[in-house]
């Protein structure tokens, strides 16, 4: 039924040499509904609030701003001085190029004077939504027109891709991912074309632009692995030496040209892994090449050509690893997902975390069956034309490599989303073909009878995942309020205390201020207070986050003395916590904390400022000790105190703790505005001061007291 369609040749209108069909009219309509279910589920956290959402889009939008009013040249002149103070950034070597320059030319050209912080906080919705039609021309290319459009309804609706492109997340992702797309679609549509002048320009132009997603999104540079490996295999699968020859070199040319203009990844891209990546399988592939033109048997040769290169890659890596390019961590850990790290700080991001089947299982339900079903019968019909053998390598490469690369931690579920989808789409659509195809030796009407419960029952299989729990749908994992709106905690709900809190910084502290939290908050305070940080989410200097770290648990002479050396002048905190009122007395409310604040993430200061954590924990490796409450300066800027321990379970209370018990805690400043101490609170924010029972996402704001003599 969708392949008749599809396959309509009826003309509905003629425009000039254009017949509109029937087959195009259906193709834009499935089109245009996948584009409005990614826009629409993209920006349901419209409902909580207008804002960029998470860190790093406040900075871009800074970036932004910059370029709009300054202009490309001195962006790339700029440094700035209100991250890593006093040390300050240099912005062009150290961000994601082509999303600025993308999102301020895009502002030029579509804006319509439109605010820019409204602009960006729409802009992944846009880019993210429009993805679905590139990947729909991706798997065309692939698998034709049927697999392309079941790749962008599976798109509009992936979680992992939807949660990192909603709206306000003027992040890499969404631009990167349509960057890297659009030069695959282009690359596979080049390497088929017949005309010589036509591949040649789509190679061209693909390989600029993922040079463009590498300058967007370092995470881009995963297509390196499945472009590497379909590059080798090309020479067992094509007999066009010649046009292969100087297609792939000319695609790669043109990327690494593209890449190393930029500051990021700059020149350094070509001794990295990623450049490896590219130069090596290309230059092998030549080497194929000429052994398949100049051998009398090409096959045997060719493989055992392959068996040498490969066992000459695996030595490097077990034993000689010191040939191999230098690399970050993440890079590795992607390569290879048993790699653990002791370094908390990288544990201490929650994307970092690796992925379980759990979450597997929630990212990707029954596609998971349908992607193994595709690889089955891609293997099945290679040899019956249904794909070309190349179009079936590069699928089956680039989805084996995708779902091997995101078990290395949840932030690249999205890769495996996107090769779950291309097999799955692939998958469906040869059953579709093969069954609406066939002529079952029945009636008319009960061969209708069959084939639409066929479709119906396919459609129920495909829906039913995301109906069957209220709290587990994309409807609701993609309802969330933005970041700031919340404070980066547990609590569903949305709070000025953030934004109420940074208007008072920048209208209350001097404009040279410097200002010390934990790095989570730097692009907050620099982007909207507009003042110059200790640390930021750039992760510029571990050292420096390190020392933040352990002036959270030096006693307050200490922390005092390193934030004079720092040259900080207001320290800044965040509490979540619960207020209850027991027995209707409204005038001595208890609370409960712990809900994602500063007073959730003290294990992980103790654990990258390398202090044991039996120190200032107990056992539940939550509540602090004594000597966390009156020794450290975290406890003592924390404005609470305990004064009991529960077990909600047996309703049992005690006055201290014991295994199994959670903290009761009642109001406690320490350090109040008219004492002389390492500091003061001169601010804190209004759900602090809520009368009835409620969360409080507490920011506290301490003026560091620069005419303080320690007692030691």
């Amino acid at each position: 039924m969708v392949e008749r369609l599809l396959n309509s040749h009826s003309t509905l209108i003629s425009i000039g040499q254009f017949d509109l069909k029937l087959n195009h009219l259906l193709i834009i309509g499935i089109l245009s509904l996948s584009f409005s279910i990614s826009f629409l589920l993209r920006s349901q956290p419209a409902d909580w609030g207008w804002e960029l959402n998470e860190f790093d889009p406040f900075f871009n939008y800074r970036v932004t701003q910059y370029i709009v009013e300054n202009g490309f040249a001195s962006y790339f002149q700029w440094h700035d001085n209100l991250s890593w103070y006093p040390d300050g950034r240099d912005v062009s070597n150290t961000s994601q190029i082509m999303l600025h320059i993308t999102a301020a030319t895009t502002y030029w050209i579509f804006g319509g004077g439109t605010d820019l912080y409204d602009f960006t906080i729409l802009f992944p919705v846009v880019f993210g939504s429009l993805t679905c039609i590139v990947i729909f021309a991706l798997v065309r290319v692939i698998g034709g027109t049927t697999a392309g459009l079941f790749s962008a309804l599976f798109f509009s609706i992936s979680f992992p891709i939807l949660v990192r492109g909603t709206l306000g997340w003027f992040k890499s992702e969404p631009l990167g991912i349509f960057y890297g797309l659009l030069a695959m679609y282009l690359f596979l549509s080049g390497i088929k074309s017949d005309n010589a002048k036509i591949a040649a320009s789509k190679v061209i132009f693909s390989g600029v632009l993922l040079g463009f997603g590498f300058a967007s999104w370092g995470g881009i540079q995963f297509f390196v692995i499945p472009l590497g490996l379909f590059i080798m295999s090309l020479p067992f699968l094509r007999n066009d030496s010649k046009f292969l020859s100087w297609s792939i070199p000319l695609f790669i040319i043109s990327t690494i040209i593209t890449t190393i203009s930029f500051d990021r990844p700059g020149i350094g891209f070509l001794t990295s892994l990623g450049g490896f990546g590219l130069i090596v399988p290309t230059l092998f592939m030549i080497l194929l090449l000429f052994v398949k033109t100049f051998s009398t048997n090409s096959q045997r040769n060719m493989l055992l050509t392959l068996l040498a290169f490969s066992i000459i890659v695996i030595s490097i890596f077990l034993v000689g690893s010191e040939f191999l390019p230098s690399a970050s961590f993440r890079y590795l850990n992607a390569i290879n997902p048993f790699l653990t790290t002791t370094d908390p700080l990288i544990d201490s991001v929650s994307e970092h975390a690796t992925t379980n089947i759990q979450q597997s299982f929630l990212f990707h339900s029954v596609l998971m069956i349908f992607a193994g079903l595709g690889i089955w019968l891609l293997l099945k019909h290679s040899k019956h034309n249904l794909i070309k053998n190349d179009m079936i390598s590069f699928s089956l490469i680039i989805g084996l490599v995708g779902i091997y690369i995101s078990s290395a931690f949840i932030r690249l579920e999205v890769f495996a989303s996107i090769s779950i989808i291309i097999l799955s789409s692939l998958g469906l659509s040869i059953i579709c073909k093969e069954f609406f195809s066939s002529n079952i030796e029945i009636s008319k009407l009960k061969n209708l009878t069959i084939k639409s419960g066929f479709a119906i029952g396919l459609i129920v299989l495909l829906i039913a995942p995301f109906l069957i729990s209220s709290n587990t749908t994309i409807f609701a994992l993609t309802d969330k309020p933005a970041i700031i709106l919340n404070g980066g905690t547990a609590f569903d709900i949305t709070s000025s205390d953030w934004n109420d809190s940074l208007e008072w910084i920048k209208n209350n502290t001097p404009e040279d201020a410097v200002i010390a939290s934990w790095w989570d908050y730097g692009y907050w305070i620099q982007t909207k207070a507009e003042r110059a940080t200790l640390a930021d989410n750039s992760t510029l200097s571990t050292e420096k986050i390190k020392n933040i770290a352990k002036i959270f648990l030096s006693d307050p002479d200490t922390a005092w003395k390193s934030l004079q050396d720092a040259g900080a002048d207001y320290f800044v905190v965040t509490i979540a916590a619960q207020r209850y009122v027991v027995d209707g007395s409204e005038n001595q409310p208890i609370y409960r904390m712990g809900g994602g604040g500063d007073e959730s993430k003290k294990q992980w200061f103790m654990r990258i400022a390398g202090e044991p954590l039996g120190k200032y924990l107990y056992n539940d490796g939550l509540s602090g000790t004594e000597t966390f409450w009156n020794e450290t300066l975290l406890g003592k800027m924390t404005p609470f105190e305990p004064i009991g321990y529960v077990n909600f379970q047996t309703n049992q209370q005690s006055l201290t703790y014991q295994t199994g018990f959670t903290g009761i805690y009642e109001k406690s400043i320490k350090f109040s505005e008219n004492e002389t101490s390492p500091m003061k609170l001169v601010y804190y924010s209004p759900s602090f001061d809520t009368e009835k029972g409620g969360s409080i996402i507490g920011v506290f704001v301490y003026e560091i007291n620069d005419d303080y003599v320690p007692i030691n």
